[in-house]
């Protein structure tokens, strides 16, 4: 059956898009544009082969398809800006192939202008189509939220900027069949920039919890009780969570390196974020001195090395920052997570705990990174010897949390 639509690039923006296609009847086709690693399991890999997708055999596919929807990572590189190396070459790839009347659509985190400004000329000039006229160009932030079991793309609005309002409507009929609810932006540039202010906004309001962390500690103050308590303002409030550092793939963005404006609160949030890994260890430390051990020597146990609960992904996780350092204080660390049979630090693989509950009670200290499901937390801080709570997810007074 040929393909309606093509998903250029499989990890974790383009897998769960392919996902949501397939559920609605669409025939998908799957192209990669390099290793990328996705976050659904391999049942639901399985059940969407089953239901007709499918991975291209070869470029010559992209041709075929009236929908094409670039999903390439775009991580920051050395300098601080997004690299767009993979959407470039997955742009160079389709405008080969690239058909008059196909709609394509960007889903890759970049910054304002990229579309028009970056994307456009490479389609252009790799197919002798216009476009606007011989073909449809827009933007839509991806809206992932991988693991999120109230949210999904059936029921997350879909933003649509389009270079002209024909390509306006031309994306949000194909994400019509998608999504409850299509929000029509002014242009590609406003659509490009939604994306920029939702990371923002998450990553800025972490920093602010992150900053109270620190400050209740010194207080006294006990900070989930304080979140609890003014989470129930109806107005005014969204309630964010401490922990041990920022993952995920949303990487903020102060574009300082874009257009030489720097957003100052994302800059500093941003520091505060990342300062999050130290100061576990400050806490760690601290706590094992308290109980007349030292750091050097201590047997260190961490759970939960991904980026987010009940998921593989480590990408951004601040595990692996805990551990070096902790590693470079002279402790002996190991590790338990049920969803990374292995982990390597520095090239180095770290022992894995077959029980967590066993391994708990022989570590002198045990730090919970990540609040997996499968984790017994009650019976966690009955059997460890010391405890520090990241997370802030063990009965109250049953550890210390951050």
């Amino acid at each position: 059956m040929p393909a309606d639509l093509a998903v250029i690039g499989l990890g974790h923006l383009g897998l769960p898009l392919a996902q949501a296609a397939v559920a609605a009847g669409i025939p998908t086709l799957g192209y990669k544009t390099g290793p990328e690693a996705g976050s659904l399991t391999a049942a639901e890999l399985r059940r969407m082969l089953s239901r007709g997708f499918r991975t291209a055999a070869g470029p010559a596919e992209l041709g075929r398809v009236r929908t094409a929807v670039i999903c390439a990572p775009t991580p920051r590189g050395a300098d601080g800006t997004l690299d767009l190396s993979q959407v470039e070459a997955a742009a160079r790839t389709l405008a080969a192939r690239l058909r008059p009347h196909t709609t394509v659509i960007l889903e890759s985190p970049v910054q304002p202008g990229t579309t028009e400004e970056f994307l456009r000329p490479l389609l252009e000039e790799g197919s002798g189509l216009r476009a606007g006229r011989d073909f449809h160009l827009a933007y839509s932030p991806s809206r992932v939220d991988p693991g999120n079991r109230d949210f999904t793309p059936a029921n997350t609005p879909k933003v649509i900027g389009g270079l002209t309002p024909a390509c306006t409507e031309s994306a949000a009929a194909f994400y019509g069949r998608l999504t409850d609810k299509v929000v029509r932006a002014r242009g590609p540039r406003e659509a490009e920039t939604v994306q920029l202010l939702e990371t923002n906004f998450r990553h800025v309001n972490i920093a602010l919890v992150n900053e109270m962390a620190v400050l209740c500690n010194d207080l006294g103050v006990d900070l989930w009780d304080v979140i609890r308590c003014a989470e129930t303002k109806p107005f005014g409030f969204q309630a964010f969570r401490p922990g041990p550092g920022v993952g995920g793939h949303a990487v903020p963005q102060d574009l300082h390196g874009h257009t030489g404006r720097t957003l100052r609160m994302v800059e500093l949030a941003q520091q505060v974020n990342n300062h999050m890994p130290q100061y576990v260890i400050q806490r760690a430390a601290t706590l094992l001195n308290e109980h007349g051990k030292s750091a050097r020597g201590a047997r260190v146990l961490l759970l939960g090395v991904t980026y987010k609960p009940d998921l593989a992904d480590q990408q951004g996780s601040p595990a692996q920052e805990i551990a070096i350092r902790l590693m470079e204080l002279g402790a002996s660390v190991s590790y338990h997570d049920p969803h990374v049979p292995s982990w390597s630090v520095l090239n180095r693989p770290l022992p894995r705990a077959d029980s967590f509950y066993e391994a708990a009670a022989d570590a002198d200290l045990t730090i919970l990174l990540q609040q997996h499901r499968t984790y017994d937390l009650q019976g966690l801080s009955v059997k460890a010897q010391l405890l520090l709570d990241t997370r802030g997810a063990t009965p109250t007074g049953a550890a210390h949390r951050l």
